[in-house]
């Protein structure tokens, strides 16, 4: 299987795609076979995020790790999305001026670029809601 393909078949990482209990209505991002409050008694489902949230925290990188320096400064954030994980994502935006409690969506951009040839990878990342 190619690489670019195996990156492809991970749901979760292109589509926002976890997993919801039905018994006691818990969401979980990235997926889990087993609820945490119900263990076994629990039917897992899986369940695709609507992709809207707030932030809970952020910080504003601006020594960047390598191969992200050319998108220095950039805004890191822990979003909680509105059916309750929270993930650790990048907000982007022509001029984003984050706070705590910024409404935000989820958008499909590229994530970087590895290896000799170049490969481009994609994942989500988030922009502010307007109004």
């Amino acid at each position: 299987m190619s690489v670019p393909r195996f990156w492809r078949k991970l749901d979760s990482r292109y589509n926002l795609k976890g997993t919801h209990c039905v018994e006691c209505g818990e969401y979980f991002y990235p997926p889990r076979n087993t609820c945490v409050n119900c263990r076994r008694q629990g039917q897992i489902e899986a369940y695709r995020f609507k992709g809207t949230g707030e932030i809970v925290t952020y910080t504003v990188i601006h020594t960047a790790a390598e191969g992200f320096e050319k998108q220095a400064p950039y805004t890191l954030a822990i979003i909680k999305l509105d059916e309750g994980p929270s993930l650790t994502a990048q907000v982007v935006g022509s001029s984003v001026n984050a706070y705590i409690g910024m409404r935000v969506r989820s958008v499909f951009r590229k994530l970087g670029e590895g290896g000799e040839r170049g490969m481009i990878y994609y994942g989500t990342k988030f922009i502010p809601v307007d109004g």
